[in-house]
This record gives structure tokens, sequence and C-alpha cells, in this order.
């Protein structure tokens, strides 16, 4: 089973590579912008002097990704490794297919920032996917990677940051001293980490509800049953008539809610209340509608991703 999960995973890495080597040659490369990065500063280069990105990205990234496998995490850097590879000859071979009707472009009278702007859509979606599986899209992630191996109190976010500022920086001059490519790399980089942060955030929040019920066993069995969620049973004490009442805490996801508020109204005299939770972690069981366990289908490797 885990050998079967460690393919289904290097393929999912494979097709996003793909994904992403498609979005430069439909949506960056038309538009004459650098997006965010390392990738940002191989495009500008294949900009002026004609050399594909395919091949500055293989030598750029190999290095970096033989000092991640040594210094930061064998598992992250071939996982890393994969995507670079398969988004280079992806690359490559786009580079011999002819995609000008299908690709967005602004000498036609569109928008400008439309290009950056579906760009860093796609690769948000597409990075929020390799963070899920922990991998990194090379360039920058592994630069800021190591930094943060050698110098562990810089937060990683702060050197992505400035990296992306320096790449913004630079297209002005690249780009026949214009603004417009500046704001264009802006707007993908916001997009971009925009999109990542939130498709992440979204699969890990959650809704906390404390019910506050005298009959704690049933409410419990009838959330179990109607939403595959246990509760934790607290004990506490009514202060307003000192008679003793139960807590039950559970973690439910948001579209569940509803349900909860028809289960605790079946229950006179309980009330709940409900926050907002960012994040939730540990070791859960995942079940069906059955009530059987699920398999988590990506192998996550030794999960040490910076």
């Amino acid at each position: 089973m885990r050998y079967r999960k460690k393919i289904w995973t290097y393929l999912c890495i494979m097709a996003v590579a793909c994904v992403c080597a498609v979005n430069y040659q439909l949506f960056v490369f038309p538009n004459r912008f650098a997006p965010a990065g390392l990738n940002g500063i191989c495009t500008m280069i294949q900009y002026v002097y004609g050399i594909r990105l395919g091949y500055l990205s293989l030598v750029i990234n190999v290095p970096l990704a033989v000092a991640a496998y040594f210094l930061v995490s064998r598992d992250v850097a071939k996982r890393s490794m994969t995507y670079v590879v398969t988004f280079s000859l992806m690359l490559l071979v786009l580079d011999r297919v002819d995609l000008s009707r299908y690709a967005y472009h602004t000498d036609n009278g569109t928008s400008t920032l439309m290009g950056p702007f579906v760009a860093g859509l796609i690769f948000g979606g597409c990075y929020s996917m390799l963070v899920r599986i922990s991998a990194h899209s090379g360039g920058t992630d592994f630069v800021s990677a190591l930094i943060h191996k050698w110098h562990p109190e810089l937060n990683f976010f702060w050197v992505t940051f400035v990296i992306n500022c320096v790449v913004a920086g630079i297209s002005f001059f690249v780009y026949d001293y214009q603004i417009e490519p500046v704001l264009m790399c802006i707007v993908y980089c916001f997009t971009s980490s925009f999109t990542t942060d939130h498709l992440s955030k979204s699969g890990r929040s959650a809704v906390r509800v404390e019910i506050i019920t005298r009959e704690p066993d049933a409410l419990a069995a009838e959330l179990i049953r109607r939403l595959r969620h246990t509760a934790t049973l607290v004990p506490g004490k009514g202060m307003y008539q000192g008679k003793p009442i139960s807590i039950l805490i559970c973690i439910v996801n948001k579209s569940q809610v509803f349900a909860v508020t028809n289960i605790v109204r079946q229950f006179p005299g309980s009330f709940a209340v409900l926050s907002q939770v960012n994040e939730v972690f540990g070791n859960f069981k995942h079940l069906d509608k059955e009530g059987n366990d699920t398999l988590e289908i990506f192998d996550r490797g030794d999960g040490n991703l910076t």
C-alpha cells in the first residue's frame, strides 16, 4: 500500500508540474513579465538572451536540490526535483508546440493585468497541492529552505518576499524601463500567495462546537451517528442553580454546522457555542459514510517541509 501511495504521489507531482508549464506558455511568456522567484529571473534571461527557461531551470535547481537532499530533507528534495525535471522537460516540449491561438496576451487590447492574475491563480492552486504532499517548486523554495537551515531565526516567507522584490525591481530595467511589468509581477505574486494561503487553510480550518447539555450521552451518540464526529466530555456546574451539567467539545467541518444546530435543537435545555478554528492537526481517524477508516492517498515522506 505504501508503494502504491508513493507512486500516486509522484504522478500527482508530475501532473502539477505539467499544469504549471502550460500556465507559463499561455499566460506568462505571451505577456512579457517576470513571475515570482528564481523562475522570474530565468524568464528575464530568456527574454533578453533567448536561453530557454527549461534549460535554465535545470541548471539552477539541480545543485540546489542536491544541497537540499543532504542538508534539509531527502524526501522533500526528491519530490521537488521530480517537479523541477518534469516542469523543465514539459516547457521544452511545449516550446515546439504552437499554442499561440490559446495564449492570452495583451497585444489585441485585452486587459494587461488579466494574464498575471490568472497565472497567479493557477500557480497558487498548484503550489497548495505541492505543500500538501511535502514538495517544493524549486528555485526560491530551495534557497529559502537552505537559508533557514543555516539561519533558523530568519522567516521563510520574508526570505521569499525579499527575492520576489528583487525580481520585480529588476524587471523594470529588463522590460524597456516600463513600470507595467513590475506591476504585473506584483499582481502575480499577490494572487499566487493569496490562493495558496486560502486553499491551504481551507483544508485545515474547522469550527469548534461547545455544547452545554444535561443529556451528553444521547447527544454525543447522535453526533457520532449523523456526522461521524465524536466529542470530548467535560463535567461542569451551572452556577445559577448549582446543578451539574456536561460540556461536549467537538470539532466539525464548516459544512456540518447546520447539522449540528439541528441535533442540538432535539435536546431541550441544550445550547451550543461556536468558534472559528484556523487550523486542526493531529493523529485523526477519517471515516467514510459507513464509519470505516479512509486511507490517506498521498505518501508524505518524512514531512520535513521547511
